[in-house]
């Protein structure tokens, strides 16, 4: 999937705009960010209620379109090494901004067709934004040609697969639907399966097993959740519980709004942004595809369960409490082990870090569950770490689980960054 897929398109772009299609001036630079609307735009769709398929993780989406976007816009930049799709004597004058637009356009047009008229109509938009010549129509015909391949390289890459069943087994430390609602079967139990996007496979950086329930790191982990998590905590503070629930969204939407932050505050070219989001959106994605290979490998309890269930004769601290509910209310519907939230948070902070070559930030970030609250942080690893620490505070996960999402997560897109994107030559240093 890795392998470079090489376009000869250069007789095609010099038959349809002439000669001129290799000329070396710069197209002028647009006045919005193209990949960060794009952006916007896909977390619109992804938040939209039935918009996307229950089966395929959302991060998907956002790996594909901008991988696409990073394609076409490197196909015309050149500075970096190709994703996939490598394009033959491009025009250095094309518009990296249509190309930008129709590689993103193109990839959500065929994920999301209930949106066409939104998608086309942002098309229209910005390319009416551009200038009307040679540059902006060789960008276009730069952005058909690597979504039309990226799409095609993707297509059978086993995210339409259907779950498979799962079979609950009601012995200590195995995962169990969990109260109060009961879901009938877990989520995304094909996802491992998936090809990724940069890790040769799923299992690549599986963590070791969870702590066995007779250890003190489990008897640690139990009473530190059960005491902060628990709804209406008495232990908790209320910032704790506040921070519990600020972060109960989908976590990779919350990355991508901090790197669209990131992006404008330093003012980042087309073909940086472009970058940034692809190497952010890769590396989610293997993430993802990492964190359930692991996941439904060890299948361990969530808290709910141990807590409600917990044996003092198979481990002495540990002392049920048959009527505990965590903070969260409902628990999401997989195995505990490892954290997701952990694992994408700290893949977003490894990869903002290594493009921006510094973790120092100033970022207030917004919650996709508690309109109109902020909170404020002076780097990316503080929100990473806070990311994390919120689903004990939620109730929904043990400090353990949440230290192997974030190794997981760091492992991944020390992985992604490291051997995908790279510059083709020094490139300067995108802080001041």
């Amino acid at each position: 999937m890795r392998q470079i897929f090489a376009l000869l398109v250069c007789a095609t772009l010099a038959a349809a705009f002439g000669s001129e299609a290799f000329a070396q001036d710069s197209s002028a630079a647009a006045t919005v960010n193209p990949v960060v609307e794009w952006n916007r735009t896909l977390l619109v769709i992804v938040r939209t209620k039935g918009a996307q398929p229950a089966t395929v993780h959302p991060t998907r989406s956002f790996a594909i379109m901008h991988a696409a976007i990073y394609d076409a816009v490197n196909a015309i930049d050149r500075s970096h090494e190709p994703y996939l799709v490598e394009l033959s004597r491009v025009p250095a004058a094309a518009s990296k901004e249509a190309a930008a637009s129709v590689a993103a356009h193109d990839v959500l047009s065929a994920f999301y067709p209930a949106f066409q008229a939104t998608l086309d109509s942002q098309l229209s938009s910005e390319l009416a934004a551009l200038p009307a010549d040679l540059h902006t129509a060789e960008g276009e015909a730069i952005g058909h040609a690597v979504a039309a391949a990226i799409l095609g390289l993707r297509s059978h890459d086993g995210s339409a697969a259907q779950p498979i069943p799962f079979v609950f087994i009601n012995t200590p430390g195995r995962y169990q639907s969990t109260p109060p609602n009961f879901p009938p079967q877990p989520q995304f139990t094909h996802w491992s399966r998936v090809t990724p996007f940069v890790l040769s496979r799923a299992d690549q950086f599986r963590p070791g097993p969870p702590p066995a329930l007779t250890s003190n790191a489990y008897g640690d982990s139990f009473n530190q959740v059960k005491a902060l998590g628990i709804v209406d905590s008495t232990a908790a503070t209320p910032d704790q519980k506040l921070i519990g629930r600020f972060w109960n969204g989908a976590i990779q939407n919350y990355w991508n709004e901090i790197a669209q932050t990131a992006a404008l505050r330093h003012g980042l070219t087309t073909a940086h942004s472009a970058r940034l989001f692809a190497l952010l959106n890769l590396s989610l994605a293997d993430s993802v595809i990492a964190f359930y290979d692991a996941k439904y490998t060890y299948n361990f309890w969530r808290p709910v369960t141990a807590v409600r269930a917990a044996e003092p004769q198979t481990n002495a601290e540990t002392q049920p409490d048959p009527n505990w509910l965590p903070e969260a209310g409902n628990t999401t519907n997989d195995p505990s082990y490892p954290g997701a939230h952990a694992a994408i948070s700290a893949a977003a902070q490894q990869a903002l870090v290594a493009f921006f070559e510094t973790d120092h930030f100033r970022l207030d970030v917004t919650s996709e569950v508690l309109p109109g609250i902020e909170r404020h942080f002076e780097s990316f690893s503080a929100a990473e770490r806070e990311a994390s620490q919120s689903r004990i505070f939620a109730g929904v996960h043990f400090s353990t689980d949440e230290q192997a999402g974030q190794t997981l997560g760091q492992r991944v897109a020390g992985f992604v960054v490291e051997h995908s994107l790279k510059p083709e030559e020094h490139e300067e240093r995108i802080v001041p």
